[in-house]
C-alpha cells in the first residue's frame, strides 16, 4: 500500500508543478452504450455464473472530467439481481501519457442483507503510444472491498494495437490481491472488430490461476459480444 500512496503523491505533484495539461475547450456530451456478452467476466471471475450478460450505460464528459452510470445483470446464486455502478473522474495528459484518475462504487440490488457486496475503488491509470500500439497500466484500491472482505489492491498492464482494417488485438496481464486469502492472477487476449462507429464486436480468452478457490467461474473461457455507442 504504500507504493501507492507514494504513487498519489508523485501525482498531485505533478499537478502542483503545472506538468499536467488540465484546461481542455470541449464542452459537455452525452453519450451512451448497450451490449450483450455470452459471459459478464470481471477480473477473469464469471459475475452471471457462466450465463449471458445484458448491459447498458451513460456517460457525461466535459473537459477532461467525467461521470456515469453503468447497469448489468448478476448472478451469484443468491437474491442478487444486478449490478448499478456509479463512477466520475479525470483524464488530464502529461506530454503524451494520457492519465485517468477515478472512482467507482459497485452498488448491487437486492443483495442479502449483511452482504456487505458494495464497494469503492480508487483508479488511477495511464496510457502511451507506442508507434501504432498502444500501452498502460492502472491500479485499483479498495478500503472494504466486495463481501466486506476488507482492504483489496488489482494492478494491471495492458495493451492494444490495430491489425488490418476495423480489427484491433488486446490483452491484459493484472492481480488482484485481497486482504487474506483469495489473491490471483487474472489475463485475457481479444479480438475487436469496429462494424462502424457505433457497433463494435470482441471475441475474448479469459483466465486465472485460481480454479480451485475460484471453481468453475475463475476457470478459463471464451465471450464473444456486441457493443453499441451512441
Amino acid at each position: 500500500m504504500k507504493s501507492i500512496k507514494i504513487g498519489l503523491l508523485a501525482a498531485a505533484a505533478t499537478f502542483a508543478m503545472g506538468g499536467v495539461a488540465l484546461a481542455q475547450d470541449e464542452g459537455p456530451s452525452v453519450s451512451f452504450n448497450v451490449g450483450v456478452n455470452s459471459d459478464y467476466v470481471f477480473r477473469g471471475v464469471s459475475q452471471t455464473d457462466e450465463n449471458p450478460e445484458i448491459y447498458g450505460g451513460a456517460d457525461l464528459t466535459s473537459g477532461i472530467f467525467y461521470a456515469g452510470v453503468w447497469a448489468s445483470n448478476v448472478d451469484f446464486g443468491d437474491s442478487t439481481d444486478a449490478e448499478i455502478d456509479g463512477y466520475f473522474g479525470v483524464t488530464p495528459t502529461a506530454g503524451p501519457v494520457s492519465l485517468d484518475f477515478g472512482a467507482i462504487y459497485y452498488g448491487y440490488v437486492n443483495a442479502p442483507s449483511h452482504s456487505d457486496y458494495g464497494y469503492w475503488e480508487f483508479k488511477a491509470a495511464g496510457s502511451v503510444p507506442a508507434g501504432p500500439a498502444s500501452v498502460g497500466a492502472a491500479v485499483y484500491y479498495s478500503p472494504d472491498f466486495f463481501g466486506g472482505t476488507g482492504e483489496a489492491l488489482y494492478y494491471e498492464i495492458n495493451g492494444s494495437v490495430p491489425l488490418a482494417d476495423k480489427f484491433s488485438l488486446s490483452a491484459a496481464l493484472g492481480h488482484q490481491d485481497i486482504k487474506g486469502p483469495g489473491d490471483y492472477n487474472t489475463w485475457n487476449i481479444g479480438v475487436g472488430y469496429d462494424l462502424n462507429d457505433h457497433i463494435g464486436f470482441d471475441l475474448r480468452y479469459h483466465d486465472t490461476d485460481d480454479h480451485g478457490g475460484l471453481g468453475n467461474i475463475g476457470k478459463a473461457r471464451v465471450v464473444v459480444g456486441v457493443k453499441a455507442s451512441f
